[in-house]
């Protein structure tokens, strides 16, 4: 062989071998779990992938399941002109695809009057959806639609609009104080003076009514879990909308927690030195009860909520956002924060929105995954330093967008599919989180009220050279270079000088930021990979000639068995003697130790019924929007007593035996509106003797529907041995979200003495 021919031969095998070290690195798995693979340019799973032929399209061979009611979206090709937003340069096709796809329909998003559309089949603006999405990224990606979205979302009181929802919104659906959070953001974005003495009252007055009406005697924060607003998917059958008030919620309450810490921030750099301190006592007051009641450090994460009547329990279900709003927010510590990522479960797919899921409840937020769930889930991952937590996380979301070529609303948890109760595409915050999954962790962009942080978090699995051009701050534009992993900087130059990683606020004109890396190895931390489960169905219970009694339940192990939230007896028998007053629950507990929710409460206790003071049958007030068809049926006594904005308040003389807690209801009928929408709760405070001690809640119970009596929320009263005077009155904090309407009829109320 001569000199020539052995050149060409160890060329050709050079060639040879970089060819396979190229595909080798190609077919590498960036991300793989047991459901789906990112590999390169293409997302596979089963038979089906997609892949990106070009960073402006994105093809797909997905199909859904036969019959499904919503079409399949199998290519996405740039619509919109995206060019003066930030650019994403980076090898992989895929991943620069999926980043253009948000912008393209984030411009879709933009109506014509500048507001930020929900999703392609929700029109409108949505206080939490909207909220949730300027927190993501579009109070810097958008600035003017979020600031107009965000107005479109303060009524003529001056308070921040609960949306249709639960037995009349709010205080049902409770979750509002996001609004204040993505204000401030949007402050941090612009920096504009004359927004934050804007959001200031807004925000005060918001959560002063708050405070007054849903704050919970054990310092969390009553209704229902944040975004969950479908009461059947996430709440026992038996639980009224009255019930879900009572209810106290691990993310509403955390978010509460942030609006006061936002506030006092706010009046800080206003100068209000007194509403500063009181508002971060409160945000205190709120952290530390949701590190009281609801951690669970069997499981390592928080309790979704705490649900019940007279004696509240805690759900022990894992619940993605409001566990990642904790680490977020800063209510977990350091510790407790590396603890959730690692233990709460995640499927193939990604982390559920609650787990474990309920049996016979259809896909929606029960067994489902939301992508923009998951892109809070992920930044909370990075943030604590979870690699593989993170890396997972972003897989979640970078899955279906690739799959369905759309940033869907979500996906079946068992499967990854689209067939939920209702879907749409082209959704706001999925688009958002899809867009701040590359800006705040991938390049760390950060926003504070005096500049911009850099915090990258790049796993190693994503180790690339990266580069985004015209990224706009203020009076800014920035070109950001990124090479490298790991969570540490090894460099950072602006505008070719050394400096820290932070960029001020005063900074003007056309910079470059280079990032390095210090490829380090990010200490190794775990991530609970589970198997989706369904939890037993809920047992029915009742009392009967002094004995608790309920209906099986197909594959159970036992039952456990309460009285005042304690329990008290396992067995494996279907009744339970009483010999004990009390207020009873049971639950089923798998083979697995799974459990179901607890059966509704039924109590032994005496309860002391007492007719409200002029009753009648005639309706007189003006304010009910729907007219009885047939007259009212159902009542007790002569009749009811009906509570408008004008009606004076009811006083109820009531005399007790003895001293001890007691718990106060009404029995009440609210046809107003139906359960599930609409905005008419009737809201009212119940005083004793001339002092106020708490709100006194009367949901929507079905349009016309004024002989479907129900229980109020109770309320807890200590009372000593004698006449008291119990009074149902209306204050300015009462006034509900349709300003007009906020009617009830009263038939009776009940005492019940509990210690």
């Amino acid at each position: 062989m001569n000199l020539r021919q052995t050149i060409i031969q160890a060329m050709t095998f050079a060639a040879i071998v970089f060819a396979s070290t190229v595909q080798a690195t190609a077919d590498d798995a960036i991300i793989s779990t047991d459901a789906y693979s990112w590999r390169g340019d293409t997302v596979f799973q089963g038979e089906f992938k997609a892949w990106a032929p070009s960073s402006d399209r994105i093809v797909s061979t997905y199909h859904a399941q036969p019959g499904y009611y919503m079409g399949i979206e199998k290519e996405w090709n740039r619509k919109n002109d995206i060019s003066s937003y930030p650019a994403l340069k980076t090898p992989n096709r895929l991943h620069t695809a999926i980043y253009n796809l948000g912008l393209d329909e984030m411009v879709n998003a933009v109506e014509p009057d500048t507001t930020l559309r929900t999703g392609k089949a929700w029109a409108g603006v949505w206080t939490r959806d909207v909220s949730y999405s300027i927190i993501l990224s579009m109070a810097y990606m958008q600035p003017l639609a979020s600031k107009i979205s965000l107005m479109k979302k303060v009524n003529s009181n001056g308070r921040i609009i609960q949306d249709t929802g639960s037995g009349g919104a709010w205080p049902v659906s409770s979750d509002r104080m996001i609004w204040a959070v993505a204000a401030y953001e949007l402050y941090k974005v612009t920096g504009e003076r004359s927004w934050l003495e804007y959001i200031y009252p807004v925000i005060k007055n918001s959560l002063l009514d708050d405070l007054k009406v849903i704050a919970a005697e054990n310092g969390l924060v009553q209704g229902e879990t944040s975004f969950i607003d479908w009461r059947e998917q996430s709440y026992p059958r038996w639980m009224q909308t009255a019930d879900i008030y009572q209810s106290q919620a691990l993310g509403t309450s955390v978010v509460h927690a942030q609006a006061w810490k936002v506030l006092s921030d706010i009046a800080e750099e206003l100068g209000h030195k007194d509403v500063a301190k009181m508002a971060i006592d409160n945000h205190n007051t709120i952290a530390e009860a949701v590190n009281r009641e609801l951690w669970m450090p069997e499981k390592g994460y928080y309790a979704m909520y705490n649900y019940g009547r007279q004696f509240p329990i805690v759900n022990p279900r894992a619940e993605t956002l409001g566990e990642s709003l904790a680490i977020i927010y800063d209510v977990a510590d350091r510790q407790r924060a590396r603890e959730i990522t690692e233990n709460n479960p995640t499927t193939p797919f990604g982390a559920a929105i609650f787990f474990p899921q309920i049996a016979d409840i259809p896909p929606y937020h029960n067994n489902s995954l939301w992508p923009w769930v998951a892109a809070y889930w992920a930044i909370a991952n990075a943030k604590v330093g979870n690699e593989v937590g993170t890396l997972e996380a972003i897989g979640s979301i970078f899955r279906p967008a690739a799959l369905f070529a759309t940033n869907k609303e979500n996906f079946v948890l068992d499967n990854g599919d689209i067939a939920t109760q209702l879907n749409s595409s082209n959704m706001l915050w999925c688009l958002a989180g899809n867009i701040a999954v590359t800006h705040k962790i991938l390049f760390g962009i950060h926003f504070e009220k005096n500049g911009l942080e850099f915090l990258p978090f790049v796993p190693k699995a994503l180790a690339a050279d990266r580069s985004l051009t015209n990224f706009k701050y203020r009076r800014a534009i920035l070109d950001i270079n990124i090479s490298g992993y790991g969570d540490k900087i090894k460099s950072f130059k602006l505008d070719g000088k050394e400096c820290k990683p932070f960029v001020n606020s005063n900074l003007k004109g056309h910079h470059t930021v280079d990032i390095v890396m210090a490829d380090n190895e990010i200490p190794p931390m775990k991530i609970n990979r589970t198997a989706n489960v369904k939890a037993p169905l809920t047992p029915i219970a009742w009392i009967t000639d002094g004995r608790l009694y309920w209906n099986p339940i197909e594959y159970i192990n036992h039952y456990i068995v309460l009285r005042d939230g304690e329990r008290i007896a396992e067995t494996r028998e279907t009744s339970f003697a009483l010999d004990i007053p009390g207020e009873y629950q049971v639950i089923g507990v798998a083979d697995d130790g799974t459990e179901s929710f607890a059966s509704e409460p039924r109590s032994n206790a005496y309860v002391t019924v007492i007719q409200m003071p002029g009753e009648s049958t005639a309706f007189v007030s003006t304010e009910n929007t729907y007219e009885p068809t047939s007259p009212v049926s159902g009542y007790t006594g002569n009749g009811f007593v009906e509570i408008d904005h004008k009606s004076a308040p009811v006083d109820i003389d009531v005399e007790v035996p003895e001293d001890g807690l007691y718990a106060v209801s009404l029995i009440y009928a609210n046809g107003n509106g139906p359960v599930n929408t609409e905005n008419k709760c009737a809201v009212r405070t119940l005083a004793v003797d001339g002092r106020d001690v708490a709100a006194i809640i009367m949901p929507q119970r079905g349009e016309g529907k004024w002989s479907d009596w129900g229980r109020s929320s109770i309320v807890r009263v200590p009372l000593t041995a004698g006449k008291h005077t119990l009074s149902v009155s209306f204050r300015d904090e009462n006034e509900n979200m349709n300003l007009s309407t906020n009617h009830a009829l009263i038939d009776r109320m009940e005492v019940v003495r509990i210690k």
